[in-house]
């Protein structure tokens, strides 16, 4: 007799926080199908949880590591579990295909300190890596041995890889962008970004549209056009706290960015954006003409006491306060909140102009860690208060409508949302 489908847990334990979370295929009783598999990162041990008929959790797979866990990356396809450990070791794993056993398969001795992200490339049997020790290394899954190692400038926090040109980006702590060309056995320095004032928290890849999307401790998200080969780079500023993780729906070409504060915003990617002017330099008002505080030569002769110095975040000319009394928010050119422009671009404005193109969600915890599932529309959050939410993204394009399934400690709630009953699945 068949069951009913059931979806799967994986979770990784650490004392203090969730580092990772992720959804992949679950599973049926005789056969795989579309379903959800959860982990996070916890210290010591990974855990396989298995939805029962009943709605719970239970666990299937409890393994001990001789480390604690701190990222993982795990393979629907071939069922392949790779997990990072706070000694610089990368163990593999092989999951059955009921999920109820878990075979090693070989250990990477990648890092010397803690691995902070890993990548497994099933197209090029690669696993890429990066680690506190500065070092971003790939590994042949295959044969285990090490190909090749580049030195960031900074311990990596984001990691992304491009199978056609076999281009990886790397992002880091000092708000660098690093783009190599990876060959079998060595790599090439391509460029560098340079473009947030904190570090890069978050990148996310779009190989379609071939645009690259950072997030940062800076509280923003800049796009950057690598396909279009201009330099131009958009920012999205719509958050209160730093960016703890990016997700993109291809389908809908939608960006979902989610902040410390527990923000979730989802931008449309699909409307012409404009890129922000850079700042003029000047000594004096470039409205009214009054001197700044430290013209000392104008104020004299003008016997005027200097001001401060602002700037127009449309046009990006240097302003006194009298002449940047206004705000406004800007959609096209990124700022979803309102900001300090002149008074005459703040009359060029229109209502469309300020026509939001994003729209603002509360997940209740600070996040750690994002996955997306765009095919379903499945958003699972991991917190720093050790709760898991799923949150089910009916329609990107109008209102999003959440279903949680909270995770706190081992204390197992599924809360059922029935969809609305003009959703239609994509």
């Amino acid at each position: 007799m068949v069951r009913g489908s059931r979806r799967l847990l994986v979770k990784e334990l650490h004392r203090d926080k969730p580092r990772g979370g992720a959804k992949v295929p679950g599973l049926r009783a005789d056969s795989l199908r579309r379903g959800n598999l959860r982990r996070l990162v916890c210290e010591g041990t990974v855990r396989v949880w298995l939805k029962r008929d009943s709605g719970q959790y239970w666990p299937s797979i409890y393994h001990a590591m001789p480390s604690p866990c701190s990222c993982m990356s795990f393979n629907p396809e071939t069922r392949r579990l790779s997990i990072g450990l706070d000694n610089g070791t990368i163990s593999e794993f092989i999951l059955s295909e009921d999920y109820n056993k878990m075979t090693p398969v070989k250990n990477y001795q990648a890092h010397q300190s803690r691995v902070t992200m890993i990548l497994f490339v099933l197209e090029l049997e690669w696993v890429l890596s990066t680690g506190q020790d500065k070092q971003f290394a790939w590994h042949c899954s295959e044969s285990g041995q090490r190909l090749g190692g580049y030195r960031t400038s900074a311990v990596a926090s984001g990691l992304q890889f491009d199978v056609e040109t076999r281009h990886v980006f790397i992002g880091d702590h000092s708000g660098q962008v690093t783009i190599l060309k990876l060959e079998q056995e060595n790599c090439t320095l391509v460029t560098t970004f340079r473009g947030h004032t904190g570090g890069v928290t978050a990148l996310c890849w779009d190989p379609v549209q071939r645009v690259l999307f950072s997030g940062s401790s800076d509280h923003s998200v800049i796009m950057w056009d690598i396909g279009g080969r201009k330099g131009t780079a958009i920012e999205l500023q719509g958050h209160n706290d730093k960016v703890q993780a990016l997700s993109y729906a291809q389908h809908t070409r939608q960006l979902i960015s989610c902040g410390g504060d527990g923000g979730i915003v989802v931008w449309n990617m699909d409307v012409e954006r404009q890129e922000t002017p850079e700042w003029l330099d000047s000594d004096s008002c470039q409205k009214c003409d009054q001197p700044f505080f430290w013209n000392f030569k104008q104020m004299w002769d003008s016997k005027k006491i200097g001001l401060r110095q602002h700037h127009c975040r449309k046009c990006g000319k240097a302003v006194c306060g009298k002449c940047s009394s206004k705000r406004s928010s800007i959609p096209l050119m990124g700022f979803e909140f309102e900001v300090r422009v002149c008074d005459s671009c703040h009359e060029a404005i229109t209502d469309e102009e300020r026509a939001p193109t994003a729209t603002f969600h509360d997940s209740k915890h600070n996040i750690v860690h994002v996955h997306f599932d765009a095919t379903r529309g499945w958003l699972l959050t991991s917190g720093t208060d050790k709760v898991i939410k799923s949150i089910v993204i009916y329609a990107l394009h109008s209102q999003c409508c959440y279903s949680h399934v909270l995770l706190r400690g081992e204390s197992w709630k599924t809360i059922s949302v029935d969809p609305p009953a003009d959703f239609l699945t994509p």
